[in-house]
């Protein structure tokens, strides 16, 4: 339930404090006394609130608007085809997600293969490269020894 103050109420309905008070007086409202603050139901009481008038005008109106069986059944059947549509769309795009997963799991393999071969190639170029270094390094010390030797025989002559 839920309560309004009398200022809410007021905006509410559009009425006059004495037109309130008057209806609470006759019982019409129901009310609540809480810290000195009195609240009003608006779900009671709204029958006193609208005029007669009002409501002969809504009922007249209400009538007059019925709506035709045949209206009543082409929109049950345009809402019926317009949800198998969204349906079968449904369907197409769990297929059309489900080939592109299958399609997106074998890039998915075909790259790890890759990088797999290539951490393979990687390793393989590392080693001959610390080979190749490892015989820079041998080659370097020889031709030292050589210079270093004929340095020694140029100068002994």
């Amino acid at each position: 339930m839920q309560w309004m103050s009398d200022e809410e109420y007021m905006k509410l309905t559009g009425l006059e404090i004495s037109a309130v008070e008057e209806l609470i007086q006759r019982g019409k409202l129901t009310i609540k006394v809480q810290d000195g603050l009195r609240y009003i139901d608006p779900s009671r009481g709204s029958a006193e609130v609208v005029p007669a008038q009002l409501r002969k005008l809504a009922d007249r109106n209400t009538h007059e608007m019925m709506v035709q069986p045949e209206f009543i059944e082409k929109t049950i059947g345009t809402i019926i085809n317009l949800h198998e549509k969204v349906l079968d769309a449904k369907d197409e795009t769990i297929v059309a997600v489900k080939v592109e997963n299958t399609f997106l799991r074998e890039a998915l393999a075909s790259l790890q293969e890759l990088y797999d071969e290539d951490r393979k190639t990687i390793a393989t170029f590392t080693e001959q490269l610390k080979l190749s270094q490892q015989e820079v390094e041998f080659m370097r010390r020889k031709y030292k020894l050589m210079w270093n030797k004929a340095i020694e025989e140029h100068t002994d002559k």
